[in-house]
């Protein structure tokens, strides 16, 4: 067997005869030998106006063994097993659940939101009415932020064998197998929900439990270990030990620590806008073509501009996506970005960030940049009104710093009102944006466009709060069998990182069990 890559056009990547003819010729094998061919990744080149596609094949002329089930036929777990409770339902919370099982411990997950079928209805309301539900929005629920937020699934992390085993489970569960061959997979909102659904019944299935509506407020402790989670019923969920992996907008969860003395500190993070353009603008520049075809998919970019010692930076891009509201409590505005599948709504939205350090922040402690990021979420609320209609300018009228007399359509489905960023934005941030869309017109033919829109704040683009642990049980300094886990923990950024670390988590945990097993043998 033999890995070879091969670059063809568009309309060439389709016909099997080219592609076979190629492999045949790199192999040295002559048109009547068999040959087997399995696609392993794909990108695209589109940096040159011969765009290309760059393929990875596995070779070879005596077959090629297909992938078989990674989802072990275990059986159900009695219920004296160990139990861990997992205080989130989100990627790491049930990646981490699924570890647990293949382990022989019983995952019990907590779950502050809803299930996704009743999450779907408090987001409806939030779109058509502004009522933001505290326990139930685009950021708490089953399956977490990504579940209604897009569900890319792109990574920077180098743990490829772990990687391909995600993106592995993902498929056995329902989604769609290029995700496994595609540079940038992603799996759409439209699909991640009944992925989710799959994930957690499997875990019931086989002795987990999953508590939605169970929101954490308190552990019980005792000798400075963790015993168990209490909730706000004041149940307690007796636990040997416990992952934390609440996501980054846990806000009361920072707070708890806080008030109790145990160990957080403050975070840097990112802070903007969010940027739509029509995504035939963004096809046209990226593929130097009037029209895509229906081969290409709807282009995405990357770009970056320094302004002096800042940088702005695209973050979350979606092609043919949509602008959600993301707050998670009444008095603030959030946006973020997604995209079906299919990624067909004719816009394209890009988070537009400049990074937000330590030395920014006025004030000291470990809650410093959550206050410092809330500040500007309430800001924006009143600037708009107090509702969820979300500030806005044309994309040339915030460069040229005036206030837009009238606003382009957008995806954002509970409007927008035309208002001065200035009235929100830190300073620097506004000026390191400003100054990076004129960078990016350079990079992007027509960016500067009158149809492109601003609206703000962006700034859910990680924890501004990290729990420490140790780095090598994985355990908080103070609080013995607790986890802190994720994204809202502040070691993850993305779905595919997040369940990354909710694996790593539950091995360690597996680890300790075996180990105080064997110690009293």
């Amino acid at each position: 067997m033999k890995t070879i890559d091969i670059r063809l056009s568009p309309e060439e990547s389709q016909n099997d005869q080219i592609i076979a003819g190629l492999l045949r010729e790199k192999m040295g094998l002559s048109p009547e030998d068999p040959l087997h061919f399995t696609l392993r990744k794909r990108s695209i080149d589109a940096r040159k106006r011969d765009i290309k596609y760059q393929l990875r094949y596995e070779v070879s002329a005596t077959g090629i063994d297909v992938d078989s089930s990674q989802l072990q036929k275990i059986e159900a777990l009695p219920q004296h097993a160990k139990r861990v409770v997992i205080v989130g339902a989100g990627p790491a919370g049930l990646f981490a659940g699924l570890k647990l099982l293949e382990l022989g411990i019983r995952p019990i997950i907590l779950e502050r939101g809803k299930d996704v079928r009743a999450r779907r209805r408090d987001l409806a309301v939030l779109n058509r009415d502004h009522i933001v539900n505290s326990d139930s929005n685009y950021c708490f629920g089953e399956g977490g932020a990504g579940t209604y937020s897009d569900g890319k699934l792109y990574t920077r992390s180098h743990k490829r064998g772990t990687i391909a085993s995600v993106l592995q489970s993902f498929v056995e569960f329902g989604a769609d197998p290029d995700i496994l061959i595609d540079a940038h997979p992603h799996i759409g909102t439209n699909k991640l929900p009944e992925i989710i659904v799959k994930m957690r019944e499997h875990i019931e299935n086989l002795g987990g439990e999953v508590h939605f509506e169970c929101k954490m407020t308190d552990f019980r402790i005792e000798q400075d270990r963790i015993g168990a989670v209490l909730d706000q019923e004041g149940i307690s969920h007796e636990a040997s030990a416990v992952i934390l992996a609440t996501g980054h907008s846990a806000r009361d969860i920072y707070r708890l620590f806080d008030q109790k003395g145990w160990t957080i500190e403050a975070k840097a993070f990112a802070l903007g806008v969010r940027v739509e353009h029509p995504q035939s603008l963004i096809d046209q520049a990226q593929y130097h073509r009037s029209d895509r075809g229906e081969i290409l998919p709807p282009a995405a970019y990357t770009v970056r501009h320094s302004v002096g010692a800042r940088t702005a930076y695209s973050f979350c891009m979606c092609p043919g996506g949509i602008i959600a509201p993301c707050a998670t409590e009444p008095g603030e505005i959030v946006t973020n970005g997604w995209s079906p599948s299919r990624r067909n709504n004719p816009f394209a939205n890009s988070g537009m960030v400049v990074e937000v350090r330590l030395e920014d922040l006025k004030t000291a402690g470990p809650l410093a940049a959550l206050d410092f990021q809330s500040k500007v979420e309430k800001a924006a609320c009143q600037v708009a009104g107090g509702t969820q209609s979300a500030p806005a300018l044309r994309l040339v009228d915030f460069v040229e710093q005036r206030v837009s007399s009238s606003l382009p359509k957008c995806s954002y489905q509970p409007g927008t009102s035309a208002a001065d960023f200035r009235d929100f934005l830190p300073k620097f941030i506004h000026e390191t944006l400003r100054q990076g869309f004129i960078g990016f017109s350079r990079k992007i033919k027509g960016f500067l466009m009158d149809e492109a829109i601003v609206l703000g704040p962006e700034s859910r683009t990680s924890s501004p709060v990290r729990i420490p642990r140790d780095c090598e049980n994985l355990q908080h300094p103070q609080l013995k069998n607790l986890y802190p886990c994720g994204e809202g923990a502040g070691y993850a950024g993305g779905i595919v990182s997040a369940a990354l670390d909710g694996i790593r988590c539950a091995e360690k945990i597996a680890e300790k069990v075996s180990s105080n097993n064997s110690s009293k043998r």
